[in-house]
C-alpha cells in the first residue's frame, strides 16, 4: 500500500532527525569524571590496615578491645609511604576505624579511640600523621571508616547511630585538608546491643560529596567505584567500567547477577563506576606474627598487577603495618621486587615510533596495523583507550606476523583504560590490532609491544 503524503513527510522528518538522536545518545553515554580519571591512572594504591587488632592478632575485633593496648613502639608513616612509593603506588588508604569501633583519630563521638591510649601520650592522632606522610611523599590519602561498629553504644539505633557515622565522617573530612578517596562497605554485624543498623547511604554519599566534592567514594554501590567482587585480585576478563545502578544499588547486596555485574561491569551501564580490585599481600588483612613467612612472592604480586590492572581495573593492594608501627621488612622486599618486574617487563617499547595504519572497517569495527621497523621477540602487549571519551571497544583480536604469516596472539572483549597482558615470546614483524566490536564507532587505540627479556 503506498504512503499518504503526510505518512511519508513523518518518515522523512524522523529519518533527517535520526543523527540528531544518534548523537545525543552518544553524547549521554557514561564518561568518568575528572577525580574518577586521576583514580584510575593511578592504577596501583596500598591499603593499610592497622588498629587494635594489629596488637590482639585477630581480623576482626569484638569491640570489648581496651585502648591501653594500642601503642605502636615505632611507628613512622613516613616508612609507609616511601615503600608505596617503591611499588609504584601513587596512593594509599588507611582503617580510621575497622568494625571493633576504635578510631584512629581524636575523635568527639566516643572515648574508645588513640585519645584513651597510651599512643604518643593520649595525644596521637594517626590520621594526621598518615595524611601529613602522604603529602609530604606526593601520595594521594584515602580514609576507611567501616559502618559497622561494635562498640558504640548506639549502633542498632538507626536513626542515632547514622548521626554518630556522619559525625565521624565529618571531623575526618573537614581536619585533614584534600582526601582522594572515602573507602566503604556493606559491613553489618551486631552491635552491642545485639541490633542490627540500617544505613542510611544517600545522606552519607551526600555529605562525602558536600565536605569533598573531588574525592571519589568505594563500595559494592559506588557511587563512584566498585568493587570487582572478590578479594583474590582478580578483575574479570570482560571489564567494562560502566553498571547499571539498579543491579547494585546499595552495599551488602548478594546474588549472581549482583556478582556478574561487580566482576564484569555493564556493557549498557548508564553509570561510569571502574572496578577497584582490592587483595591482601598476606592470607589475612591484618598483620600477624605467623605470616611473616606468607608474604605473596613477586611472581605473585605481578601477577595480581596482570590480572587487575592489566584488566582495566585498579590494584588495592594491602599491606598491614606491625605492632612497631611499620611494614615487615619481607612485605616492602616483595613490593619493592614486584615494581622492579613491572618497569623490567615494559621497558622496552618495540612498536614506538613504528609506522601505524588506521582504518574503519564497519559501523563498528576497525583495524589498526604497526609495521615494525624489523623482526623483533615480543613478549608483552599494552593496549589502552583513551577513556576521558568513554568505552567502546567490546571485542578484539590481535595479531602478529611471522616468518611464515599472520598468527593469532590474544583475543578479548574489552580494553578500556589498560589491557596488559604478558605472551608467549614471538618474533614480529608486524602487529594487525582488529577491532571486531564496539558499542559506538572505535576510536584509535594505543598499541605497544615489549621484547623479551
Amino acid at each position: 500500500m503506498p504512503f499518504s503524503r503526510r505518512e511519508f513527510l513523518l518518515s522523512a522528518a524522523a529519518l533527517s532527525a535520526a543523527p540528531a538522536l544518534l548523537a545525543q545518545a552518544r553524547a549521554s553515554r557514561p564518561r568518568p569524571s575528572r577525580p574518577q580519571l586521576a583514580w584510575q591512572q593511578d592504577e596501583v594504591a596500598l591499603f593499610c590496615h592497622f588498629g587494635v587488632n594489629t596488637f590482639t592478632n585477630r581480623e576482626w575485633g569484638d569491640g570489648t578491645e581496651s585502648p591501653s593496648i594500642f601503642n605502636p613502639s615505632a611507628l613512622d608513616c613516613r616508612q609507609w609511604t616511601r615503600a608505596a612509593k617503591a611499588a609504584g603506588a601513587k596512593a594509599l588508604i588507611l582503617t580510621a576505624k575497622h568494625h571493633d569501633g576504635f578510631c584512629l583519630w581524636p575523635t568527639a563521638t566516643t572515648s574508645h579511640s588513640v585519645k584513651s591510649s597510651p599512643f604518643r601520650g593520649g595525644n596521637g592522632d594517626l590520621v594526621r600523621e598518615f595524611i601529613d606522610a602522604c603529602h609530604a611523599d606526593g601520595l594521594r590519602p584515602g580514609l576507611y571508616l567501616s559502618p559497622w561498629d561494635r562498640n558504640h553504644s548506639s549502633y542498632g539505633d538507626s536513626p542515632r547511630y547514622n548521626e554518630v557515622y556522619r559525625a565521624q565522617l565529618t571531623e575526618l573530612l573537614t581536619r585533614y585538608g584534600a582526601i582522594h578517596e572515602v573507602w566503604f562497605d556493606g559491613a553489618n554485624g551486631e552491635g552491642p546491643n545485639g541490633k542490627r543498623q540500617v544505613y542510611d547511604w544517600p545522606a552519607t554519599w551526600a555529605l562525602v560529596r558536600k565536605l569533598q566534592p573531588n574525592a571519589v567514594m568505594f563500595s559494592d554501590a559506588g557511587p563512584d567505584l566498585r568493587w570487582i567482587g572478590n578479594e583474590r585480585g582478580v578483575a574479570g576478563e570482560t571489564n567494562w567500567s560502566m553498571v547499571k545502578p539498579e543491579i547494585v544499588p546499595v552495599p551488602g547486596l548478594e546474588g549472581a547477577e549482583v556478582m556478574r555485574s561487580l566482576q564484569e561491569g555493564d556493557r549498557d551501564g548508564t553509570v561510569w563506576r571502574p572496578g577497584e580490585t582490592d587483595v591482601s599481600i598476606r592470607p589475612g588483612w591484618f598483620w600477624h606474627p605467623a605470616e611473616d613467612a606468607k608474604v605473596r612472592t613477586p611472581d605473585n604480586l605481578e601477577q595480581l598487577w596482570f590480572t587487575s590492572v592489566g584488566r582495566n581495573s585498579k590494584l588495592l593492594l594491602n599491606v598491614p603495618p606491625t605492632t612497631s608501627g611499620l611494614f615487615h621488612e619481607n612485605d616492602v622486599q616483595h613490593l619493592t621486587a614486584m615494581r622492579s618486574r613491572i618497569t623490567e617487563c615494559f621497558a622496552n617499547d618495540i612498536a614506538k615510533g613504528a609506522a601505524r595504519q588506521w582504518q574503519a572497517s564497519g559501523a563498528n569495527q576497525a583495524t589498526l596495523t604497526v609495521t615494525l621497523p624489523r623482526a623483533v621477540t615480543i613478549s608483552a602487549v599494552d593496549l589502552r583507550e583513551d577513556i576521558a571519551n568513554g568505552q567502546r571497544v567490546a571485542g578484539f583480536t590481535l595479531e602478529g606476523r611471522t616468518s611464515t604469516g599472520w598468527q593469532t596472539l590474544m583475543a578479548g572483549t574489552t580494553i578500556g583504560h589498560r589491557r596488559a597482558s604478558r605472551i608467549d615470546a614471538i618474533t614480529l614483524s608486524a602487529l594487525r590490532l582488529r577491532i571486531t566490536d564496539a558499542i559506538e564507532p572505535p576510536r584509535q587505540v594505543a598499541l605497544a609491544a615489549f621484547s623479551a627479556a
